[in-house]
């Protein structure tokens, strides 16, 4: 069973695995996640503002939530 990127991106965020992230970023179909994930993985490295890598975390949240809507929930099979 194929674990959705949201759901990917989600875990990784939650629980600061930035490393899978950037992986993630960079193998999702997705352009507008990657585009997030980017972005928010840039302001955490590099970002002098605390307020900017806040933002960019919380952009990429909504947007998983937004895209998390529109995506069928996979079911498993038994």
């Amino acid at each position: 069973m194929e674990i959705p990127d949201y759901d990917k991106a989600l875990y990784y965020t939650l629980w600061g695995q930035w490393d899978e992230l950037l992986v993630l970023m960079v193998r999702t179909n997705d352009d507008m996640l990657s585009k997030k994930i980017q972005l928010f993985l840039n302001a955490y490295h590099y970002s002098p503002e605390q307020a900017k890598v806040i933002e960019t975390h919380d952009e990429l949240l909504y947007y998983i939530d937004h895209a998390m809507k529109y995506t069928p929930p996979v079911a498993m099979e038994v």
